[in-house]
C-alpha cells in the first residue's frame, strides 16, 4: 500500500513537472516502475480524475481533481491574502512582474503573481523552479547555513540557461552577497533577458516566504538598485503586517 501511495505521487509530480503529455512508455522511462503496476495505476487515475486522456489518445496530463487539491493549498494559506495586497502595491509603484513564492526543500513554489500591465505572459503560480536559478530561491537559500544549502542541493546545480550557476562553491559566494546587500540579485539564471531581485519575507525563522520583481535584464544598474530598494520596502511592511496579525 505504501508502495503504491509513492508510486502515484511519483507520477502526478512527473506528469506536473513536465511540459507536454507523456505516454505510457515515456512515464515508464522517467519513473523506472514496471510496466504492469504502472498501467493498473493510470487506469485507476483517470477514473478519479487526478489525470487525464483524450479518447483514442495514448498520452496522459494532469486532471482537474489535481487543480482542486492545489486551489486548496491557495485557500487555506492566512499568508496568501496578504501577499496580493502586497503584490498589487509593489506592483502599482515599480510597474513590473512581481511574485510570491515559498521555498519547498531545494526548489521554490510561486503562490502568487502580478504581471505588469505591458505584458501578458502566463501566470507563474504553481511552478516549482530550482532555488539556485532563481533570485526567489537565492534569497531563501542565504537564510541557510552553507551546510544546510549543500545538503538540500544537487551537486552539480541545475542548469536552465548558460548563465546558470552549476558550481555549488559559486552559489556560496553569491549567497554571501546575498546577506551583506540584503536582496538577491540575478541576471537570465532562469530566463534568458530577464533580471530579477528578490527578498525574503522575515515573519519566520528562517524565512520561508520571498517576493520578487522580474524586469528586463538590459535595465541599468541604477534603475535595478531603485528597485530592489522597493522591494525591500514593500517586503519589510509585508512581513510587518504578517507579525502583527500573528500569522506564522
Amino acid at each position: 500500500m505504501v508502495k503504491s501511495a509513492e508510486r502515484t505521487v511519483r507520477i502526478l509530480e512527473t506528469l506536473a513537472a513536465s511540459p507536454e503529455r507523456l505516454t505510457l512508455s515515456e512515464l515508464q522511462q522517467r519513473t523506472g516502475f514496471p510496466r504492469s503496476s504502472l498501467h493498473a495505476l493510470m487506469r485507476t487515475l483517470v477514473e478519479l480524475k487526478w489525470i487525464e486522456t483524450e479518447a483514442g489518445a495514448s498520452s496522459f496530463g494532469i486532471g482537474p481533481h489535481a487543480l482542486l487539491t492545489g486551489t486548496a493549498y491557495l485557500d487555506k494559506d492566512p499568508a496568501l491574502p496578504l501577499a496580493h495586497d502586497a503584490l498589487e502595491d509593489l506592483r502599482e509603484e515599480i510597474g513590473h512582474t512581481v511574485h510570491f513564492a515559498r521555498r519547498d526543500d531545494g526548489h521554490v513554489l510561486y503562490l502568487a503573481t502580478r504581471e505588469s500591465r505591458d505584458r501578458h505572459a502566463i501566470s507563474r503560480v504553481g511552478r516549482r523552479l530550482p532555488a539556485s536559478v532563481t533570485a526567489l530561491g537565492q534569497a531563501l537559500l542565504a537564510q541557510l547555513t552553507d551546510d544546510e544549502v549543500a545538503a538540500l542541493l544537487p551537486d552539480p546545480l541545475p542548469a536552465l540557461t548558460e548563465h546558470s550557476i552549476t558550481d555549488l562553491a559559486k552559489l556560496t559566494d553569491e549567497l554571501d552577497q546575498v546577506r551583506a546587500r540584503g536582496y538577491a540579485l540575478e541576471r537570465e539564471q532562469g530566463t534568458p533577458g530577464v533580471a530579477c531581485v528578490a527578498v525574503a519575507v522575515d515573519y519566520r525563522i528562517p524565512a520561508t516566504d520571498a517576493i520578487s520583481c522580474s524586469m528586463p535584464a538590459v535595465l541599468p544598474r541604477e534603475e535595478i538598485e531603485r528597485i530592489a530598494e522597493a522591494v525591500i520596502r514593500h517586503t519589510r511592511r509585508f512581513a510587518a503586517t504578517l507579525r502583527r496579525e500573528g500569522i506564522r
